[in-house]
């Protein structure tokens, strides 16, 4: 992804660099930080530099252009074939990633800034990226980190549009820039925009800044010193700045004090150069602009085609944005909302926000006009995959939760077996091929429990990447009954809505495909429906993966009756008339499957049964012997010889739950207590043992 941003005049006698229209007032002092907290210097999407640096400013930091015409001289995010993304190996990719990211901290760009900030050269605004970027595609869209005023980016996007018509244009807009890429939409309507707006400055009527500017026109300028310190409290950005020393842990008292200090000196460093770089009449300039800014985006809502996504928080001191934000989703047409309940205002600058996650976990990201679930995506990095898994969100029907899921691995400790092609059984993940196409088919656990771990040892252990085949209200909600921001996570790890086009991308891609056959049903079934298979009479994959050749894996995965009962399931809420209105009102509002499928089998209603919770047990996996359909195409165009390979798939999958069941009456250590006796006395991060083969 091609990233720019702005550089311009601060005013009538200042100079300033205005990177990111950035933390509203107070972006001259976070320049470059958005970019970099943002993570646009990311594994998988790097931005690519433009022309020559300035002299004034350190050539390892960013470079300018003198041209805003969007020329060739741009970078573009990098595309990887599906195997290669996510074949490499995880040292390599951890440290090359370490040294990108931490190249550079809070302090070091706020210091490397200042000979741009102080800079009058008298040339005209210009772009720039940073340097630490990686190689370009040539069909990646372009981003723009914005800049003040909206002609010139403008000039920009029409003049990227002319040049790439079938591709989209990215607007970042922090605070005063969510209002320019507002202004440039609804003067641009028939350009392929997308906008990302983190705390929009449209309601600057509302926001503690508005009763200061009339105090600062009519305030003496000998007491204009004081309000730069004032307004970065405001922010939030120097506690946190403190603060993300406690944030890290429990560490040794003598480094505890070492990691405060440097934080201290990094907060003076930063309070000086916000001084310097933001006097009074400066400060007095952007609140105007702000002002007018907001009046002239508002003003200009209804004629908004473009889609977008904002970014509220929910602690910003300077601006009602979480009201802001569900008011914006009110009112354009195209767009949704991402809340961040423990941000403050500057929150591109916040170590835990990561823009480029959010693009992908908000399936915001696409090369083309129309988004391609399958192809326009990248793969987690290590350290992006290890956040999402710690750090999750727990799938509900309805509210996400904070939920850390490594509690899963840890509680259900899951044995994965697999079945090489002599037939032996053998622990781990050997009998995996590594190499695509394959698709696995299986039971849907309740709830979907299962896949977590699933995914997540395959990605540890065989560093293979499984593709999800998803419900589509995991993308596109229901009603507002639905808030798919609980299922980001799923889309980063690659999941994409059921049909049958994105099951073909995906073989043509050579991935590793999980399919369930009986979708909602199963992982919501009723009471006593443990291990029964809803699977549809005829097939829906097996012509498929014969006509790339590709290898099915049938596999079983038992242990949800030791984790948890239903008791309170579909058919006892439909009997209660509120709740009955409340499923129908969410049945609506969803993509129907299986039209054409009478029986339980077709009812896909969504609904949340109540469980009642066990002492965990044990998670089981059997993957069974691997089924070649390479140079079976032909065969296969017949509906019996294909309905005969769904019939012994559907049975093999029945056999390694009835395997499982049996065998895991043998594992000492299927209950959790034994579990924690054994990991006490040999180490947490151990294996427990299971049943012998």
């Amino acid at each position: 992804m091609r990233v720019k941003c702005y550089q311009q005049d601060r005013g009538p006698e200042e100079s300033t660099f205005m990177a990111a229209t950035g933390a509203g007032v107070l972006s001259a002092a976070s320049s470059f930080s958005p970019l970099r907290h943002g993570r646009l210097i990311h594994a998988q999407l790097q931005p690519k530099v433009s022309v020559a640096a300035r002299e004034s400013v350190p050539a390892t930091v960013l470079q300018s252009s003198t041209t805003t015409n969007g020329g060739s001289h741009n970078g573009r995010l990098e595309k990887r074939s599906e195997a290669t993304r996510v074949g490499q190996k995880y040292d390599s990719v951890a440290k090359s990633e370490g040294e990108s990211s931490s190249s550079f901290g809070l302090k070091d760009y706020y210091e490397q800034s200042i000979g741009m900030m102080r800079s009058n050269d008298g040339g005209p605004p210009r772009w720039f990226s940073p340097l630490e970027c990686g190689a370009p595609s040539s069909d990646s869209p372009l981003l723009l980190f914005l800049p003040e005023l909206v002609k010139l980016i403008e000039r920009t996007v029409r003049s990227e549009n002319h040049r790439s018509p079938s591709r989209p244009i990215y607007l970042v807009g922090e605070s005063l820039g969510g209002c320019l890429a507002l202004a440039v939409a609804a003067r641009n309507p028939d350009i392929d925009l997308m906008l990302i707006l983190a705390n929009p400055a449209t309601c600057f009527s509302k926001s503690q800044l508005q009763p200061i500017l009339p105090f600062l026109e009519i305030m003496p300028e000998q007491l204009h010193f004081g309000m730069p310190y004032l307004l970065s409290l405001l922010t939030g950005a120097p506690l946190r700045m403190v603060t993300a020393t406690v944030e890290k842990g429990l560490l040794p008292l003598q480094q505890t004090v070492g990691e405060l200090s440097k934080a201290i000196i990094d907060l003076s460093s930063y309070l000086s150069v916000l001084a310097e770089v933001l006097p009074g009449d400066t400060l007095l300039w952007k609140l105007q602009m702000l002002r007018s800014a907001s009046a002239y985006a508002n003003s200009r809502l209804h004629a908004v085609k473009a889609r977008t996504l904002i970014l509220s928080s929910g602690k910003d001191q300077l601006l009602p944005s979480q009201e802001e934000g569900e008011r914006l989703c009110r009112i354009l047409p195209k767009c949704e909302i991402r809340k961040f309940s423990d941000s403050n205002h500057a929150i591109l600058l916040e170590d835990g926000v990561d823009l480029v996650t959010i693009i992908k976990g908000s399936s915001f990201y696409r090369r083309a006009k129309v988004l391609d679930y399958a192809s326009d995506y990248f793969p987690p990095s290590p350290s992006e995959f290890k956040k999402l898994y710690e750090s999750c969100r727990y799938v509900s029907l309805k509210q996400p939760h904070n939920y850390n899921l490594v509690w899963i691995e840890v509680a259900t400790a899951p044995v994965m077996l697999s079945t090489l092609e002599n037939g032996k059984i053998v622990k781990g993940l050997a009998g995996i091929p590594s190499k695509g196409p394959v698709l696995f088919v299986g039971y849907h656990m309740l709830l979907g429990l299962e896949v977590i771990p699933l995914v997540s040892r395959f990605w540890a252990e065989r560093n293979i990447l499984l593709r999800g085949i998803a419900h589509p209200m995991l993308f596109e909600g229901s009603n507002g009954t639905i808030d798919v921001s609980a299922y980001d996570t799923i889309r980063v790890m690659g999941a994409v809505p059921v049909s049958g086009s994105n099951l073909y991308k995906l073989l043509s891609l050579n991935s590793h495909v999980l399919l369930y056959p009986g979708g909602v049903r199963e992982a919501l079934h009723r009471k006593g429906e443990e291990y029964k298979l809803f699977w549809p009479e005829r097939s829906e994959f097996v012509r498929m993966a014969a006509r790339f050749g590709a290898t099915i894996i049938p596999f079983g995965a038992v242990g949800e009756d030791d984790l948890a009962q239903v008791v309170f399931d579909y058919e006892d809420q439909m009997k209660i008339p509120f709740l009955k209105d409340e499923l129908e009102k969410m049945r609506e509002g969803i993509v129907t499957l299986r039209t054409t499928t009478d029986g339980e089998i077709g009812n896909q209603d969504p609904h949340f049964p109540l469980l009642l919770p066990k002492l965990p047990g044990r998670f089981y996996y059997l993957f069974g012997r691997p089924i070649e359909t390479e140079g079976r195409k032909l065969e296969l165009r017949d509906r019996e010889r294909t309905h005969e390979m769904y019939v012994e798939v559907k049975s093999e999958v029945e056999r390694c739950m009835a395997y499982l069941k049996e065998r895991r009456e043998n594992d000492p250590y299927r209950n959790i207590l034994p579990r924690l006796i054994y990991q006490a006395t040999h180490g947490f991060d151990c294996e427990v043992p299971s049943f012998e083969l």
